[in-house]
């Protein structure tokens, strides 16, 4: 049972036996009262694939659901991180995008988050997982609650089509940075087509190569031209889309920070990126963080947080360093 990344906080567990996990987590719910401690350090310190193990032995054993059983014990933010690191990674994030979608309003981050970081495996196990799970394609889902241009680079992103090879095509580049150009800064209003054209569908070498040409055209950085063309949720999925090609993990932990900064906590962000990472990459979102605002991930979660809900996200978090 390979981990899914090697960039993680969340390693496999030497000497792992789902069964004696199960016996401390029974033992956890057992009378009145829970054990959140125990359940916060058997959760955090395993990988997901070892929690689909001790899902499988808590039914045999128990006869019942652990997800169901946590579900009747936790409360608020806490049961939320708990319940996200039971699932596998795809299912987490196709039930984060159901979230996203339904009830009034839309969160338009959630969507965000998941499309534009997700490579093009991850993308068609989502949209698997989503149509298995809700009965209805995401792609219907995300149209029925979206509009306009925004919602057309949703679509391309789920479509799952972006080339993930390594090649640069150097007269491509300089033609597509021109596009680009010519389709914004270069004209009266903003050709957005062009911008989907090359953002969602080039590879991550390419567009580096193609943001270079850019700047040397336009004389400023495609994050600014798009901040100057755009605006509202299609600025932001562009930006997001960009920051992700330049750096991932920099991308995380500038969504975490401003999850975090100011009045007040964007829980839902918080918990996707800290479930959804744990075992990817989060030790370089940490690096990232540090390196751009000067002061730990930990640090930062310790004072934004509280009770056990802090106690889970730190120790998702790994540590201070």
């Amino acid at each position: 049972m390979a981990a899914i990344g090697n960039r993680g906080t969340v390693k496999e567990a030497s000497g792992f036996n789902p069964e004696e996990d199960v016996q401390r987590l029974r033992g956890a719910m057992k009378g009145a009262g829970t054990d959140e401690a125990a359940v916060i350090d058997i959760l955090s310190h395993r990988t997901i694939a070892q929690r689909q193990r001790i899902k499988e032995a808590y039914k045999q054993t128990v006869g019942k659901d652990l997800n169901d059983d946590l579900r009747s014990e936790l409360t608020g933010n806490f049961e939320k991180v708990v319940l996200g690191l039971l699932m596998l990674a795809p299912v987490y994030d196709a039930y984060e995008l159901k979230n996203a979608i339904k009830g009034a309003g839309t969160e338009e981050a959630g969507l965000i988050d998941i499309l534009a970081s997700r490579t093009n495996a991850e993308m068609r196990a989502i949209t698997a997982f989503y149509k298995k799970e809700y009965e209805n394609s995401l792609e219907d889902d995300i149209c029925g609650d979206t509009s306009g241009m925004f919602q057309r680079v949703l679509v391309s992103l789920l479509t799952a089509g972006r080339d993930e090879g390594n090649g640069v095509n150097e007269a491509q580049a300089v033609q597509d940075a021109k596009d680009i150009y010519e389709a914004g800064e270069a004209r009266w209003g903003t050709d957005e087509v062009k911008f989907l054209t090359v953002l969602c569908v080039r590879n991550q070498n390419h567009l580096l190569r193609v943001f270079g040409e850019y700047e040397k055209i336009s004389g400023r950085t495609i994050e600014d031209s798009i901040k100057r063309e755009m605006s509202g949720h299609l600025e932001d999925v562009f930006l997001a889309i960009v920051k992700c090609v330049r750096n991932k993990p920099a991308f995380f932990a500038e969504r975490l920070y401003k999850s975090m900064k100011g009045l007040g906590t964007t829980d839902s962000i918080l918990i996707r990126i800290m479930v959804a990472r744990a075992e990817v990459d989060m030790l370089d979102i940490k690096a990232e963080f540090l390196k751009m605002y000067g002061k730990t991930l930990y640090s930062f979660i310790k004072g934004d947080t509280s009770g056990d809900y802090r106690k889970i996200l730190l120790e998702l978090c790994g540590g201070e360093q």
